[in-house]
């Protein structure tokens, strides 16, 4: 069922579920819908949001959006988990055919209720300046945003653009393990994350300048992310685009064919991870491209002395105990960093993480500091050395 999505209040939104059937919203016709059916585990649950498997549900199985990110030359094969979501039935239309009716309320309130959600804001490209972050609830089972390839949302330079957070209180507490649970499973597609700034943002260390993910699953395929930004100091905080903490069972996030930068003054700024930063998580990387963002705290982690610290991970900053790294069809250009890995920073503090480099490319990212010998870019600590294969690393 498509539900129009006319209400500014969230509580209007939720309450709309118990009064009738609402009046649908015809879909923008230069939207392309992909030929795809709804997995069992979706059509089990329905579209609503509520029910299925978590949101990792079918993919699209014909036709491009309108917009097309990531690394062209990247051949990696995307697992079906991986692949975007089936939203031919959202749950959620924002908008009604104008690029006037797409609000940043709109979204917002569609956010919080949950559920596949697309737009309708006529033929031509817009942009969505957010005036509040949206914020994912975590009674929601999956939240899918479905830019079209037309989409732009904007922090504005101001704030952070998306929020989910199990352990959250003020999003509510819904199991006893909010550090490790399977919901909700945010995925983000065919849509442009511009300008978002977390700085001064402190809970669970700040970072994720555009979007913040703790606990649950979460996912961009066919996303760009472009100057976002987080705070410029700090030893262990990051994530220009993507801060991510706590993942279901250590289960992965999948980042396919996406863009991060993609040219001079478009890249993420911040402490440690211009585009990616997370502590214990696994990343699993796919036909996508990072350039021109930057590391730009001083000091490293721990800070030396006198230093704010920070400065690590030009593109990405990943810390913590057990976990993965995959890159596979990837570019990695043109990133810097202050102290060590213009391209990458990987430590496994117990020395069991392992990183895998696959048909991949990276060249000309910086360390104005430290960097693992053999390895261009990239400053490794883990079990063993990265295994490269089919790859170009080079100053």
């Amino acid at each position: 069922m498509r539900r129009r999505l006319g209400f500014v209040l969230v509580t209007a939104v939720l309450a709309l579920a118990g009064c009738g059937e609402p009046e649908p919203v015809p879909m923008d016709p230069n939207y392309h819908v992909p030929d795809a059916s709804v997995s069992a585990a979706d059509a089990a649950g329905g579209t609503d949001g509520t029910g299925g498997s978590g949101g990792l549900g079918a993919a699209p199985s014909g036709g491009a959006p309108a917009v097309t990110n990531g690394n062209p030359s990247g051949h990696a094969a995307v697992p079906d988990e991986a692949r975007a979501v089936d939203t031919s039935k959202p749950t959620w239309v924002v908008g009604d055919g104008t690029a006037a009716s797409c609000t940043s309320e709109k979204f917002v309130a569609a956010v919080a209720a949950g559920g596949l959600i697309r737009f309708s804001c006529g033929p031509d490209p817009v942009t969505i300046v957010v005036k509040e972050t949206a914020k994912v609830h975590n009674r929601s089972s999956r939240v899918v945003i479905d830019g079209g390839g037309k989409v732009t949302l904007s922090g504005e330079g101001k704030r952070r653009i998306l929020y989910q957070n199990t352990c959250d209180e003020s999003l509510e507490w819904t199991t006893e393990h909010c550090q490790d649970q399977e919901t909700p499973a945010l995925t983000v597609q065919n849509i442009t994350f511009a300008d978002g700034n977390s700085t001064g943002e402190k809970a669970e260390g700040g970072g994720g300048g555009a979007i913040f993910v703790r606990g649950g699953r979460f996912k961009a395929v066919n996303a760009r992310f472009v100057r976002n930004r987080c705070d410029e100091t700090g030893p262990d905080l990051g994530g220009a685009a993507v801060r991510a903490l706590s993942q279901y069972h250590n289960q992965p996030v999948y980042i396919v064919s996406s863009t991060f930068g993609g040219a001079s003054g478009q890249g993420g700024v911040c402490a440690n991870g211009g585009a990616l930063s997370s502590i214990g998580v696994s990343w699993v990387v796919l036909n996508s491209v990072f350039s021109y963002n930057s590391a730009v705290g001083h000091g490293a982690n721990p800070a030396k002395s006198g230093s704010p610290g920070g400065g690590s991970g030009g593109a990405i900053y990943c810390d913590g105990d057990a976990f993965t790294v995959r890159l596979a069809g990837t570019l990695i250009e043109q990133n810097r960093a202050n102290e060590g890995g213009g391209a990458v920073f990987f430590v496994s503090n117990n020395r069991t993480g392992t990183m895998s480099i696959e048909g991949s490319t990276l060249r000309r990212n910086p360390s104005a500091g430290f960097e693992t010998n053999g390895f261009p870019g990239i400053f490794f600590l883990g079990a063993k050395p990265p295994s490269v294969s089919d790859s170009t690393l080079t100053k």
